[in-house]
């Protein structure tokens, strides 16, 4: 009933949608979709699969190729192919490394031996041991590009487990490399740290280097992570994990100089506990001084640098944080036994102001959404996918009064969609199934609360769906074109507006689909949602004129001209409504339902069929209409 896997990191791919990759305990590398990329027989835990490597890994995606992944296994580098499904072996020094004392070692790999690709070349990429190894060809050659970079103390140089019990893998190694950053700001400016204590850099791309530990950090502790800045050349920030000897303090440090002074931002009175180590710890790649460190328990964020923190857990778990990736705007961790987590759009974080100084009514600008199609997952199943749509957060200082709503306009100044708060209703089931059509998905309407603070709501990219009296089955509204919409937020006397843009679908473009497509496809799917709700309107106003006769004729009460009403009832209600029973002949309401249903499987141009069937069934309700004018209009003023 949840996820449990114990992943080692996080890495993150740059196809569409985006992948996450990593090594998982007592089992094997994983990759896994951030959202489906197509319907799966299975369900969404049919999108899994390894990637080389072992349990330890990481599994590293190479930039502008996902089907290559560099993958580790307890030291053994591996380059593992999608389309193959074969990893080919390139172990640095290719030396069997178990049952010896890491002293007599040419090369000391521990389990999680890291791997980093160049973000200035996707062909250039670093291997840790004791030493930084690089290649350029994928691993078949290597040359050392460091000297040894650990501290190397001669007590810490014994087999592993023992005098107590041995450890017969012998790849639990003290005095290794175990993270390694190359700047994005300037090519050959790396950060490596070890697993027993010391911090180095080079400028040059390892021609030189300089140890620059943090001199009040205590000796022995494993440099958990290195995160240079995305801002500044000279600035970086460390996260060391000093847990396994038995100290519980949560160290991050920065430094503004390359290393010559660092501050410790975790006092244990600024935010995280003072008995929460940290193991990740990562700068907003867009807004300067937004962090997010991963601890023990869980998530933390700092809006100013790392002189306060603050709790960021929401509705993640408990549990050890053991990476953290910012990519395309979403938040992506890894945890030490609850899988894998994302949190969705992190804009808001980076327009965020403390409550005592924030408007009234905020309303933070969305990010740029692309129009997909996918079925979302019951929020228990795993993994759970959420729905498709546009994310909207929203601000109010204080409760408001029952006017509070948002509309969406699309280019022209025409509503497209207006949500407000929740009725006290019967909401339908998230994905229904049709087996008519034979498919429909539907879901329940966002809404808004009458609450102050932060809310957040998922738009679903659609206009407001056809009429219904909410007794039968629902239908969603067509899906809007891709293209600018304003977004407007009314609290109390307040609006404030933002506009969201809706992207293609980049996947459609390879395909062949165009944006004028989707447009004809929307406009078309809108005069049939228009047929469906008229077809509807009327069939419910004879539906309801039927049942007064009815009552009046069960009293003895209905006139003769009544009941000639009725039978002319009668027949228009024949021609719009299917009649119940084993087997159905489908009337002009489920035709429309069907077309419309039709319509919205996929993104295309409408076919020929479609234009022509709804300018037949819409005539067909012209005739229906011009017909029966006169007693429609009594109907009506009835």
């Amino acid at each position: 009933n949840q996820p449990t896997a114990e992943l080692y990191q996080v890495e993150v791919d740059d196809q569409f949608p985006y992948w996450l990759y990593a090594g998982q305990q007592d089992n094997s590398t994983i990759a896994i979709p951030s959202l489906p990329p197509y319907n799966a027989v299975a369900g969404a835990s049919a999108f899994w699969m390894a990637v080389g490597g072992c349990e330890t890994g990481p599994a590293v995606p190479k930039p502008g190729n996902p089907d290559i992944v560099y993958s580790n296994c307890k030291g053994r580098f591996g380059v593992f192919n999608k389309k193959t499904g074969q990893e080919m072996q390139y172990y640095v020094g290719a030396s069997n490394m178990y049952g010896h004392n890491p002293k007599d070692l040419k090369f000391r790999f521990q389990r999680v031996s890291p791997i980093h690709v160049s973000p200035h070349n996707p062909d250039v990429v670093y291997h840790a041991s004791q030493y930084l190894h690089k290649t350029t060809d994928d691993g078949k050659t290597w040359e050392i590009i460091s000297p040894d970079l650990t501290s190397f103390t001669s007590e810490t140089q014994v087999i592993s487990g023992s005098p107590i019990t041995r450890d017969i893998t012998g790849e639990e190694f003290y005095s290794t490399i175990y993270s390694v950053r190359e700047s994005v700001l300037k090519k050959g400016l790396i950060w490596v740290g070890a697993n027993d204590g010391p911090v180095s850099v080079t400028k040059d791309g390892g021609l030189t280097w300089e140890k620059v530990t943090p001199p009040d950090l205590a000796p022995g502790g494993r440099v958990q992570c290195v995160e240079p800045s995305s801002h500044k050349e000279n600035k970086a920030y460390i996260a060391v994990y000093r847990y396994l000897l038995n100290d519980w303090h949560p160290y991050i440090y920065r430094t503004d100089n390359y290393g010559k002074t660092w501050s410790l931002l975790t006092t244990g009175e600024n935010g995280i506990p003072e008995d929460n180590p940290v193991r990740v710890i990562r700068e907003d790649p867009l807004k300067e001084g937004l962090l997010f460190a991963g601890t023990e328990s869980g998530v933390y964020v700092s809006f100013n640098d790392g002189v306060n923190w603050q709790p960021f857990q929401q509705n993640l778990p408990i549990t050890p944080v053991t990476d953290i990736k910012i990519h395309h705007n979403d938040l992506v961790l890894s945890t030490m036994g609850r899988g894998f987590w994302i949190l969705d759009n992190i804009t808001p974080l980076r327009q965020f102001k403390a409550p005592e100084i924030a408007a009234p009514v905020l309303l933070y600008k969305p990010e740029d959404t692309y129009r997909m199609r996918y079925k979302s997952t019951e929020k228990n199943s795993v993994p759970h996918y959420p729905p498709t749509g546009v994310i909207i957060d929203f601000y109010l200082k204080d409760l408001l009064a029952d006017n509070l709503k948002l509309t969406i306009y699309n280019n022209e100044g025409a509503i497209v969609r207006t949500i407000t708060k929740k009725e006290k209703k019967k909401d339908i089931k998230a994905n229904d199934t049709d087996m008519a059509t034979p498919t429909f998905n539907t879901r329940s309407d966002p809404t808004v609360e009458m609450k102050a603070g932060p809310q957040r709501i998922t738009w679903d990219l659609r206009h407001t769906k056809p009429w219904d009296n909410g007794k039968g089955r629902r239908s969603r509204g067509p899906m809007v074109a891709p293209g600018e919409y304003k977004i407007e937020l009314t609290a109390n006397d307040t609006t404030v507006t933002q506009i969201v843009r809706i992207l293609i679908d980049p996947r459609l473009k390879a395909a062949g689909v165009t944006e004028n497509d989707l447009k004809s496809q929307e406009q078309l799917a809108l005069q049939i949602r228009n047929l469906l709700t008229e077809t509807r309107q009327i069939a419910e106003k004879i539906k309801v004129k039927r049942a007064t006769i009815a009552k009046k004729t069960e009293v003895g009460k209905a006139s003769k001209h009544m009941q000639n009403d009725d039978k002319t009832l009668a027949a228009i209600e024949s021609e719009l409504v299917t009649k119940k029973g084993r087997y159905m002949t489908p009337m002009l309401i489920d035709q429309v339902r069907y077309l419309y249903s039709m319509l919205d499987r996929a993104d295309q141009i409408p076919g020929k069929d479609a234009f022509d069937r709804y300018n037949e069934l819409s005539g067909k309700f012209e005739v229906l209409k011009i017909d029966n004018e006169k007693l429609l209009s009594k109907i009506s003023r009835k």
